[in-house]
């Protein structure tokens, strides 16, 4: 691979037909900080996390006040149904519905993102972040908040420090209502305490978040905490919760009203005490605890070698070399997590440039680097979501908070690349009467044909076929 066509593939996203090769492929990187929009267009136009949020709430509010309306003595009799009952379950299946529409808005405004960015390299490190801080779409609640996950909390700090996106991730109702964190309840909180009063049920803590923050989002796996750091952060977390959704106390404890969908700390849901987390002391009162824990977990340097090492991964192969994670983790530290300097030192790393092929496109990846390829402007949603399924990489649906692997063995199966060759049939037949493959081989990836796939375009006996085929060359599933 050539410089021109690693800038364009591994570290951008796929050209274009009507693109130029990049004369100066690193500048034309760097030059991508000024040109991101955070809340492009298509993004803009879809409902944020307070409309999705707000749409739920009155679903659950209508709901509830349906099944407490009055029946009458008919219609609770054996063997007939309360009409009631009824409605409820109707409005929340009308709340589903739209939920999974905002759903399918949010995965055709990516895509359609996607394919006009001025700034390719900027939107896969958008992908890499939000696949990191990974949400999932097969959590009740969740279909219509993952997208405004995505574009509230990745988008805006892709250019910023790390801790920014840490706070903005670990606040937004998306995260807190998949990890649990929205019904969490400390024990001895005002709240615990006068529910176990009660003794009608059980309330405690969830360690869900302050767990994946740990594992996950900051630290990685096997670093220094124990299970009792796990649990003592979970208890600083208490509190923080979501307006409007999960338990409800948000609002209800808070001392606020707020909008649908806002971050909130309920101090009457907060475990008191001084916690004791990887040998430190944290006595800050309320909120300030649990964001004293997360200050120094994304300044810890296992936390910059963690991020280092799936920077240096995704760009320079499924091992990567042991220099580039060790000059991207001193960076992070050096700059306080700032991320355009950790971009900087791939841009300027010759392991991120090495010229054979260093990943396997993902599903998704080569979804969009195909329709740039034929030149797509636009998409129906839907259609990219039966796309993605088909591909074995739903949007948004990872099955774990671990994200989707990036790795090849988890992509090249034999079966998954046949469905790619059959879905690059459909995308060539539109566009093989106005583009020559052979040609744009040479656009997409300047220097880099292969002499075999060059033979190949030249035998094919139409267009439609010789497109479909570069389509489903190795250029095209490897970066």
């Amino acid at each position: 691979m050539a410089d021109a066509s690693i800038a364009l593939n591994r570290f951008g996203i796929g050209a274009r037909p009507d693109e130029s090769p990049p004369d100066n492929p690193k500048a034309w990187l760097l030059g991508q900080f000024d040109r991101f929009e955070p809340s492009a267009a298509p993004i803009a136009a879809v409902a944020d996390s307070h409309a999705v949020a707000a749409e739920l709430a009155d679903a659950a509010m209508r709901a509830q006040q349906l099944r407490g309306g009055p029946r009458r003595k008919q219609e609770t009799q054996p063997g007939l149904t309360d009409p009631n009952a009824v409605a409820a379950k109707n409005v929340l299946q009308a709340a589903r519905r739209e939920a999974r529409q905002d759903y399918i808005d949010a995965v055709g405004a990516r895509m359609a993102s996607a394919l006009a960015t001025p700034a390719p390299f900027v939107e896969r490190m958008v992908w890499f972040w939000a696949n990191h801080f990974a949400v999932s779409i097969d959590k009740g609640g969740m279909v219509g908040l993952a997208g405004p996950f995505e574009f509230e909390a990745i988008r805006p700090h892709v250019l910023r420090r790390f801790g920014d996106m840490v706070n903005a991730v670990e606040r937004h109702p998306a995260m807190l209502l998949y990890l649990d964190q929205a019904r969490s309840i400390g024990p001895n909180s005002p709240v615990g305490q006068r529910i176990d009063a009660r003794g009608k049920r059980k309330v405690g803590i969830n360690e869900n978040l302050g767990r994946e923050a740990m594992e996950l989002h900051t630290l990685g796996v096997r670093t220094g905490y124990s299970q009792a750091d796990v649990t003592e952060f979970a208890r600083a977390l208490t509190g923080w919760t979501v307006v409007g959704k999960g338990n409800g106390f948000g609002a209800q404890f808070a001392g606020t009203t707020g909008r649908p969908g806002d971050f909130v700390f309920a101090e009457r849901l907060h475990e008191p005490g001084v916690r004791m987390i990887r040998g430190k002391r944290y006595a800050q009162p309320g909120e300030r605890q649990a964001q004293a824990v997360f200050d120094d977990l994304v300044a810890s340097p296992a936390t910059a070698k963690h991020i280092a090492f799936k920077l240096a991964r995704h760009f320079a192969g499924d091992t990567p070399p042991q220099p580039l994670v060790d000059r991207l983790a001193a960076t992070y530290i050096k700059t306080e997590g700032d991320l355009p300097s950790l971009y900087r030192v791939l841009i300027d790393s010759p392991e991120a440039w090495a010229p054979a092929p260093a990943k396997f496109k993902t599903p998704w990846e080569w979804s969009v680097s195909s329709l740039r390829a034929v030149g797509t402007d636009q998409v129906k949603p839907k259609m990219i979501d039966g796309l993605l399924n088909q591909l074995g990489q739903p949007v948004w649906k990872p099955g774990s908070p671990a994200g989707y692997d990036d790795i090849a063995a988890s992509w090249a199966g034999p079966d998954a690349i046949l469905r790619r060759v059959e879905v690059a049939q459909r995308f060539a037949g539109p566009a093989a009467g106005t583009l020559d493959a052979r040609q744009l081989a040479t656009t997409l990836y300047p220097a880099a044909v292969s002499t075999t796939t060059a033979e190949q375009l030249a035998r094919a006996e139409s267009p439609a076929q010789a497109l479909a085929l570069l389509l489903a060359a190795p250029e095209s599933m490897r970066r």
